[in-house]
């Protein structure tokens, strides 16, 4: 990419989205295209045809999905599959028909098996049926990177897919019924601390291990890749390191001021039991995650206070 490069972020009011699109114009590019979902519905095949065709993109950072955390993903999970399917079909296909020069998939870790080897590595994909919490999505996630896998391999249609760890960071969701952990726990010991609750209860057990990735390291990665890596299978895309729930959440009452009781629920499910990516391939690429958990702790609580509480 050259900074006059028209590039297309699918899904810039996200988390995802809108850190690669800050990080594309700290490095300058300002030829980038935005469309909210009044503008364009990517789940219209017709509306994202068009689209392609009168703007015609010359890269594409596909950002744009249906998420949520293990309460959402296990109540919707056909719309987890459905919407997802069709927002990467769309575009994907309309990308390739258009001849953009390279498109970026953002996937997820959940596409690995639930009984997966530590540390995951790029061959365990499809070795194993999937964490039932949350297929939907990891079907469609793994459905979107293979379709991209295709194209390029049978018409060398540049793309490069990235399975991201557990993100959080600027722009998170807070809604208590569809968002992710970190950011579902920083919401609650803020708000207990401003309201002086004394008493939390938590999902599961809090032994579940997961890694943790700031969104603005992915977004760093996601630049770099597209400007440096050419190869079509997907490459792990996290920090390396992993906490369990329950560290991660006196962690954050620590942060937050909260000095109250945490009680664990354990008739909630805890999901995938473990989930560390090996980076060694994205690692050797040149590049990985530089903010540590603590800091980036940190700067999300200060960032929900100053957005929520203040």
């Amino acid at each position: 990419m050259d900074k006059k490069s028209k590039i297309y972020v699918a899904g810039h009011h996200g988390m995802v989205g809108s850190a690669i699109v800050r990080k594309l114009e700290s490095d300058g590019f300002n030829n980038i295209i935005a469309k909210t979902l009044k503008e364009l519905d990517l789940c219209n095949q017709q509306a994202v045809k068009y689209f392609f065709e009168i703007e015609k993109p010359e890269y594409v950072f596909l950002a744009a999905a249906k998420v949520g955390g293990i309460n959402a993903n296990c109540k919707f999970q056909a719309e987890f599959l459905y919407e997802n399917l069709m927002i990467q079909n769309n575009i994907i296909h309309s990308a390739f028909e258009n001849k953009i020069e390279k498109l970026c998939f953002l996937g997820s870790s959940c596409i690995y098996p639930r009984s997966c080897p530590q540390p995951m590595k790029e061959e365990y994909f499809l070795t194993g049926p999937y964490e039932p919490t949350n297929e939907g999505y990891a079907i469609a996630k793994s459905a979107g990177y293979k379709l991209c896998n295709f194209y390029s391999k049978q018409y060398d249609f540049k793309t490069i897919s990235l399975m991201p760890c557990n993100l959080y960071g600027t722009n998170d969701n807070y809604n208590l019924d569809s968002c992710h952990v970190l950011s579902a726990l920083v919401k609650r010991f803020c708000d207990a601390v401003n309201s002086g609750v004394d008493e939390i209860t938590l999902w599961g057990t809090g032994v579940a291990m997961r890694e943790f990735m700031h969104v603005n390291d992915l977004a760093n990665i996601a630049v770099y890749l597209m400007n440096n890596w050419n190869d079509p299978d997907f490459i792990n895309t996290g920090s390396g390191k992993e906490v369990s729930i329950k560290e991660l959440a006196y962690k954050i009452a620590e942060t937050a001021g909260f000095k109250g009781t945490i009680n664990w629920d354990s008739t909630k499910p805890d999901g995938m039991p473990r989930k560390l990516m090996d980076v060694t391939k994205l690692e050797e690429t040149g590049v990985k995650a530089k903010i540590s958990l603590d800091q980036g702790i940190k700067q999300t609580i200060a960032e929900y206070r100053e957005k929520f509480t203040m």
